[in-house]
């Protein structure tokens, strides 16, 4: 019963016939996508940077925008970080050692990106000037490995921090209770 053919009666009215279509059922499992968590993630989650000595190196512009293009991301259902995010993490990155051309690409594209996303005409400027305008295929697959990585790594964080702060509670919760209720 998962591919059904609709066939479409006529009885008679003046209007124009539907297109036989095809429709498939959806599955009865429940939808995994949490709205809390979802927007618990997007608004408390670390930052996830690249670990370095640099790593107080990123603009404070770039780590005041990162929630935004967070709730962004979260909006059009993406479940990878967003370019502002994988830029902040790329960033310590490249004060380390040269990268390879792959990656060079994809962070000035990344740059390329938050500078028009944030409208800043001087960065703008800047990285037309050497920034590549798209990214190959294989350059994009590369980056949007590491966008669900640090997706991953990002609400792996996020559930450990709550699960530990719900730990904290229960152990103080009874020695509280224990002073309300004394006589």
């Amino acid at each position: 019963m998962e591919n059904l053919n609709v066939v479409q009666l006529d009885f008679g009215f003046d209007c124009e016939p539907l297109e036989t279509q095809k429709r498939t059922s959806k599955s009865n499992k429940k939808p995994t996508n949490d709205f809390v968590f979802n927007f618990m993630d997007c608004l408390t989650s670390p930052i996830i940077v690249f670990k370095s000595a640099w790593q107080d190196t990123i603009p404070k512009d770039i780590l005041k925008n990162i929630k935004l293009s967070r709730l962004l991301c979260s909006m059009q259902q993406e479940e990878m970080a967003s370019f502002t995010e994988t830029l902040a993490y790329l960033m310590p990155r490249t004060y380390e050692a040269p990268m390879p051309t792959e990656w060079v690409n994809i962070y000035t594209w990344l740059g390329l990106q938050y500078a028009a996303q944030y409208k800043n005409n001087d960065q703008l400027n800047a990285m037309t000037e050497f920034a590549p305008s798209e990214l190959s295929k294989y350059e994009m697959g590369l980056l949007n490995n590491l966008r669900r990585w640090i997706y991953d790594k990002r609400r792996k964080a996020l559930k450990d921090k709550l699960k530990s702060t719900e730990k904290s509670e229960k152990k103080i919760l009874p020695k509280n209770q224990k002073v309300l209720f004394k006589e």
